[in-house]
């Protein structure tokens, strides 16, 4: 978010993706018109475009969340400070990154006010005054909003002082129950990524000193950035009853007598859209799965002198004949070429590109261009509607095989920290070792300046630790990360 590197954008010098991918990410961002730098260090303004697609994105996993049995509620932005320090680990996770509120209204509060940096204390406050039978069970609440987290190093949608997301918080008479909505709703986020976003993930628990500050268990679902870095891009908690302890959050169980909660929280952000950028990238801009893509396909009148006329009302008479089946972007502006066009829906990732000029107009046929393959292909007006689902959906499938390919090419093994040391440095990816369990161990990781993504569930891979060499007790993915 420097303004060097809008500088460089200025003058449209596209940095290499494959030599600084970093310095690529930033400028599709703010080229793409997703995002744009905001007054206050560290935030973004998201643009029209960008809001678009996590809308669709949005859309989505709403509908997800309404069909599991949850409902949408609003809590406010500013938390009692009292409230965070209720529960230790929960406070001491979050402090560093606080936003606080100490004067209002011309003068000093009695009590600061925490911007919310997650929900957990307010919605859990909220849940001892609703919950007072087993009969109220489960509560099952999710909450659309943003949060503040002062972040010291920042870069758009990635990482942010502020960023939008969803989180659920949920409250169950039994921990079976709630470990079951636990990876309920990790499931759910795997779909989300792999059957819209087209990105492949892993899924499984973090390691101890991974998990959510407060957390009995964290579930995450990570993805592989093509850097090679990891990419946490969302996760699911099972919340220690220490929070239902300290809201005095009580229900009248079925025989009678008083019990706590046990409590869940889960979320996905806005990161989500960072991830789609670097997944499907390449050097002329985004390229978007067709599933939440803003515009599916582009429609680009070809103009020559004498025919404007016609053409442009072809083009729109098309454009609302397919506006009945898919999101369609038009652009009829006599006074920019179509080359112009063409760029600019690269540029933002849209799919399919539809061409329309008089010959195309007197042949009956018209021109479809495909974003990922680059290749063109003549279909007849009368097929368009057919030939467009059918393109739109192996343009779907086809984003997420590649980018499963390119994971499997970036999964590697190591049997020791030194194997994984020397080799992270030139062949970033996930790197899969065994491991004793032992804090001591995980914590040499960071002399390679990797950590344990998550865990997987594969005991007969199940070797000697990679870091002392006594018998491993399950099997962890390793890697750099955002």
């Amino acid at each position: 978010m420097c303004s060097k590197k809008r500088v460089n954008m200025a003058k449209q010098i596209v940095p290499d993706i494959n030599k600084d991918f970093a310095e690529w990410y930033n400028w599709i961002v703010y080229e793409a018109k997703l995002a744009d730098m905001a007054p206050v260090k560290g935030c973004m303004v998201i643009r029209p475009y960008g809001y678009a697609l996590w809308e669709n994105i949005k859309d989505i996993l709403d509908k997800k969340i309404k069909a599991t049995g949850h409902q949408n509620a609003a809590f406010p932005l500013l938390i009692p400070e009292s409230f965070l320090k209720r529960e230790a680990d929960h406070v001491k996770g979050f402090s560093p990154e606080l936003a606080v509120v100490t004067h209002a209204g011309g003068k000093q509060l009695e009590e600061p006010l925490v911007v919310r940096p997650t929900s957990e204390t307010i919605i859990h406050y909220m849940f001892a005054r609703w919950l007072t039978s087993w009969r109220d069970l489960p509560l099952k609440i999710n909450q659309w909003c943003s949060v503040v987290r002062w972040e010291m190093r920042t870069r758009p949608f990635l990482r942010t002082t502020e960023f939008w997301w969803q989180e659920g918080h949920t409250a169950h008479e039994t921990e079976a129950e709630a470990l079951e909505e636990v990876l309920m709703m990790l499931e759910e986020y795997r779909d989300l990524a792999e059957n819209y976003l087209a990105i492949p993930v892993v899924t499984g628990p973090k390691s101890n000193s991974e998990k959510f500050a407060g957390a009995d268990l964290t579930m995450t679902f990570e993805g592989l950035m093509p850097d090679g870095k990891a990419l946490q891009m969302g996760t699911s908690h099972a919340i220690s009853q220490n929070f239902a302890r300290a809201f005095d959050m009580k229900f009248q169980d079925r025989n009678g007598g008083l019990a706590h909660p046990y409590l869940t929280s889960w979320g996905a952000t806005t990161r989500l859209i960072g991830a789609l950028v670097m997944t499907h990238g390449d050097q002329k801009g985004l390229i978007l799965p067709p599933k939440v893509a803003p515009y599916q396909i582009f429609i680009v009148p070809i103009y020559k002198a004498g025919d404007q006329h016609v053409v442009r009302d072809a083009a729109i008479k098309l454009s609302e004949s397919l506006s009945v089946h898919f999101r369609i972007k038009i652009d009829i502006d006599e006074q920019t070429t179509p080359g112009t066009k063409f760029h600019q829906g690269e540029l933002q990732g849209i799919p399919l590109r539809i061409e329309i000029g008089m010959r195309d107009i007197d042949n009956k046929s018209l021109m479809v261009a495909n974003r990922l393959t680059g290749q063109k292909t003549s279909c007849a007006i009368d097929n368009i509607i057919a030939f467009c689902g059918e393109e739109l959906d192996l343009f779907q499938n086809t984003l997420f095989e590649r980018a499963k390919q390119r994971r499997a090419q970036q999964w590697f093994h190591a049997n020791s920290l030194k194997e994984l040391s020397d080799n992270i440095v030139t062949k970033r990816g996930f790197y899969q070792i065994s491991w004793c369990g032992s804090d001591t161990c995980e914590a040499q990781l960071k002399t390679a300046q990797a950590t344990i993504r998550c865990l997987l569930p594969d005991e007969k891979a199940v070797g000697p630790c990679f870091c002392c060499g006594t018998q491993g007790t399950t099997v962890a993915l390793a890697a750099q990360s955002y």
